[in-house]
């Protein structure tokens, strides 16, 4: 009877270590902290996760000028998508981020406009199938001028 006790008592203590080790997998989260700035590029241009990996980008933009002249998003783009072709359909949409609605399904995850001093975020789920992943600005000439990265999942 001692040892039922025993094994019992060591069970509960790994059960109680499984379920922690589960539990601080499940809130795990990447933050990234990218600055956009008047040159039209991202500071940070390249971004490894996990398949299913949690992760935040907080976008902040560094600039004197008015949002007219320049604002700056991110735009995760599934894989596959035309970058190119995505947001020059995307310049005639203003009142949507600069994002063509007809689009929106080549999305994973995006922010809204920040101008100078703002910082917007979003939180996505990495996708589960490894490769890369095009993340852009959608600002009208901002992707054309240099600004995108890639998101590397593996």
């Amino acid at each position: 009877m001692k040892m039922f006790k025993r094994s019992t008592k060591i069970s509960a203590v790994a059960l109680m270590i499984c379920a922690f080790m589960f539990s601080a997998n499940s809130f795990a989260q990447k933050t990234v902290k990218i600055e956009g700035h008047d040159n039209m590029k991202f500071s940070v241009e390249k971004i490894t996760a996990k398949p299913g990996e949690k992760i935040t980008v907080e976008l902040t933009t560094k600039s004197k000028l008015p949002a007219v002249a320049m604002s700056h998003n991110f735009v995760l783009l599934d894989q596959g998508v035309d970058a190119r072709d995505f947001a020059m359909a995307g310049s005639k949409h203003k009142d949507h981020d600069y994002i063509d609605p007809a689009k929106e399904d080549e999305v994973i995850a995006h922010t809204d406009m920040a101008s100078g001093g703002e910082t917007v975020k979003v939180t996505f789920t990495a996708p589960k199938k490894s490769g890369d992943y095009e993340y852009i600005c959608t600002f009208p000439g901002h992707f054309v001028s240099g600004m995108k990265g890639t998101l590397t999942v593996q």
